[in-house]
């Protein structure tokens, strides 16, 4: 057992970053991993922390390794948002924690998961404390890509690139991690598209795996204009209801620790001069549920891609395993799809789901891109 074991499909980032934690003259003090959704980074970020913090640098087993990667280890700092933004607040309060001496482990390492969140502004602060670290400081920054972060950020970074794991190696973590049936894990894997997180979430929860076959049925279901905004209004109702169901525990259990700090029972009129923090706690949550709801809206539309995508291989007749082509259901789908249109509407349909995304990271109105993308999706003459 190594802290290695999880980060699945990324054998030469793996060399890399575990080699600088064997030696140090392989070691920098800023890093910047990058790789698309679900491949891992925040789950090699970890890792490689645990790596830095162990003696044997990284058995997995000791102490420094398993806190580290629980996050409960002293030295260090995780940050990820579910909002929109990292806030230069948060930012300000890191520098504070690099300049600290490590209290146990080796290093300070300080991983900031959402690094692509950070607005110019923000990034801006992080800049010389990138640039000029104190030695026992580990900064490990994630993104999608590097064109995700500042040219003055990146450049200060030693990059580390993560890949799409295969299907296949995805679905052999699940089964060790979740012990779910090969067969299920190897779907939801394929389903996900090797996104390691939904890949388990599919997996184990059959509800999971309802919903997003009703969202691919969505496309068969068109036929019309009428069809097209009736279910662009189920994707945000489905949207704004998973969001709410995500969110609600958590933000009342914030709220009611929020009021015991402040001394007030709940139920009490809040004295004028608190009211301010409890604003402020809304209004972040209103922006976490905003977030949520985009990110559940774009996985739809990345399903909706991936059974155009299977209709597409099917119309074409090419030789390529299908994403949804081991669930009888979502099968049937793709083949009435390809049955019933050419391969340049499905290109098309693919098109306008790409606009439809941009869109939405635009901030237009969720149900007025749904409702554009939809009718797109709709049969042509």
């Amino acid at each position: 057992m190594t802290v290695w074991d999880d980060v699945v499909g990324q054998e030469s980032a793996v060399e890399v970053l575990a080699a600088a934690a064997r030696d140090p003259r392989a070691m920098t003090h800023a890093w910047l991993v990058t790789g698309p959704p679900g491949s891992g980074r925040s789950v090699a970020a970890r890792a490689f922390a645990a790596a830095l913090q162990c003696p044997d640098a990284g058995c997995g087993t000791c102490h420094q390794c398993t806190t580290t990667l629980a996050g409960t280890h002293p030295d260090l700092t995780v940050v990820a948002t579910d909002q929109v933004t990292i806030r230069i607040d948060e930012v300000r309060d890191l520098i504070g924690t690099a300049a600290r001496t490590p209290s146990l482990g080796r290093f300070r390492v300080i991983v900031v998961e959402d690094a692509d969140r950070m607005l110019e502004r923000t990034t801006n602060v992080l800049l010389k404390a990138i640039e000029e670290p104190p030695a026992h400081t580990v900064w490990v920054l994630c993104a999608p890509s590097p064109q995700d972060v500042l040219p003055t950020i990146r450049s200060r970074c030693r990059a580390v690139a993560l890949r799409v794991p295969p299907a296949e190696a995805v679905a052999e973590l699940v089964v060790r991690r979740d012990g779910v049936d090969p067969a299920v894990a190897l779907a939801a894997a394929r389903a996900a598209q090797s996104h390691v997180g939904l890949a388990r979430r599919l997996a184990r929860a059959p509800e999971a795996r309802r919903r997003r076959s009703e969202v691919l049925d969505v496309a068969r279901r068109i036929r019309g204009v009428g069809d097209a905004v009736l279910a662009a209004g189920e994707l945000a109702d489905v949207a704004k209801a998973e969001a709410a169901a995500s969110t609600t525990e958590r933000d009342a259990a914030e709220k009611a620790e929020l009021l015991r700090a402040l001394g007030v029972t709940e139920g009490e009129t809040l004295p004028p001069r608190l009211r301010s923090q409890l604003k402020q706690l809304e209004d972040d949550q209103k922006r976490r549920a905003k977030r949520r709801e985009r990110d559940v809206l774009d996985r739809a539309m990345v399903d909706l891609l991936s059974l155009y995508r299977d209709v597409l291989v099917l119309q074409l007749g090419a030789d390529v395993d299908l994403v949804n082509g081991l669930d009888a259901a979502d099968l049937a789908v793709a083949r009435s799809l390809a049955g019933d249109s050419t391969p340049e509407q499905t290109v098309r349909r693919m098109d306008a789901i790409g606009v439809a995304r941009e869109r939405l990271e635009g901030n237009v109105a969720p149900l007025l891109a749904l409702e554009a993308m939809a009718i797109a999706l709709r049969p042509q003459g």
